[in-house]
């Protein structure tokens, strides 16, 4: 099994494409699971509902996934966000708001526990520290978990010591064992790193590995979308920079 993991796709679909053109590049992908945040800040929640659909699909639900079928106030999203989620939920059919519904908030597929912020706070904890990190290990109960939301490529150990994270970077392969591991694949959307290309994660269950991938996109074609939306500009001109 071959399956690729995405996170904070936020209606980006020249992004996703670009992401799933490059797994297969590879070899065949059997499944795609997804961290959340699949709308938001982009101008094409549609077609990006309708590509991951298009898959083997596992996923969860995200903060802005919520916000889009008024399952979540914006009032604690900054202005830009805000007018991208209300944007949003204007854009979604039925079936799209029942899809998003019927997203859960957590998912265990095999030795992995999905959530898109933490297992303590599932769509709004930003996990980025020890203290955090600790608290996902103490409440996780499989061998690893995949989180998203920060759009940050890392990955944490549990250590007796306290847990160790580490950054990743295009081609970083981890190999799974008997430590638990917290992994989040950044964002295949809306990368916040200083690199405009997206990312995600292979996992190789036959070779037990999880490997980071960077991929250029047309960054232009997304900003063009934005713009004809009438979208806020900082959320095209953000793309090019990586933040």
């Amino acid at each position: 099994m071959r399956i690729a993991i995405v996170s904070d796709v936020h209606s980006n679909l020249t992004a996703l494409r670009a992401v799933l053109r490059h797994a297969e590049a590879g070899g065949a992908i059997d499944a795609v699971w997804c961290l959340g945040d699949i709308v938001g800040y982009g101008a094409e929640p549609s077609q990006t509902i309708a590509t991951l659909r298009e898959w083997p699909l596992t996923s969860v639900a995200g903060n802005h996934d919520l916000a889009a079928v008024r399952m979540m106030s914006v009032e604690d999203f900054n202005p830009v966000a805000a007018e991208a989620a209300l944007w949003t939920a204007d854009q979604l059919t039925a079936d799209e708001q029942l899809f998003l519904l019927d997203l859960p908030l957590t998912v265990i597929a095999g030795a992995f526990t999905l959530v898109h912020g933490s297992l303590r706070e599932p769509v709004w904890e930003y996990l980025l520290d020890a203290e955090q990190a600790t608290a996902q290990f103490a409440l996780q109960t499989t061998p690893y978990s995949l989180i998203g939301h920060s759009h940050i490529l890392f990955w944490v150990e549990e250590r007796a010591a306290g847990p160790s994270f580490h950054r990743a970077g295009d081609g970083t392969t981890l190999e799974l064992g008997d430590r638990r591991l917290i992994v989040n694949p950044g964002s295949a959307g809306q990368p916040r790193d200083g690199d405009p290309r997206v990312s995600y994660v292979l996992y190789d269950e036959g070779a037990a590995t999880l490997t980071w991938r960077r991929v250029a996109y047309d960054i232009g074609a997304t900003q063009a979308a934005i713009r004809a939306a009438g979208l806020p500009e900082l959320l095209a001109e953000r793309l090019a920079a990586g933040r």
